[in-house]
């Protein structure tokens, strides 16, 4: 059986790297969109410590999401994004 899956993908964030993150993560979402299995997305900044924003996104399938997760463009794209903030982004796995 098929389960949908939510990845929360977890990033910190400074002002001084914001307008090249939201240029690198708008790169990223419009690979997502075109990808087998994607459902939804939403981008969300923590408003009680300011350097943190969330990443919520649905996927039909684990198998899905893993297809994305281990995609060339994307990897290249996200170690942009991890160069750029100085450390590796987090990712949990959750089932629906």
């Amino acid at each position: 059986m098929i389960m949908t899956v939510k990845i929360f993908i977890k990033r910190k964030v400074s002002a001084d790297n914001i307008l090249e993150l939201t240029v690198l993560l708008k790169k990223l979402r419009g690979l997502t969109l075109s990808q087998s299995g994607y459902i939804y997305g939403e981008t969300l900044r923590r408003i009680d410590s300011e350097d943190e924003c969330l990443v919520i996104s649905t996927w039909r399938s684990l198998d899905d999401w893993n297809s994305w997760l281990y995609d060339e463009q994307r990897i290249a794209i996200q170690d942009e994004i991890d160069a750029l903030l100085g450390e590796k982004t987090e990712y949990s796995v959750y089932e629906v």
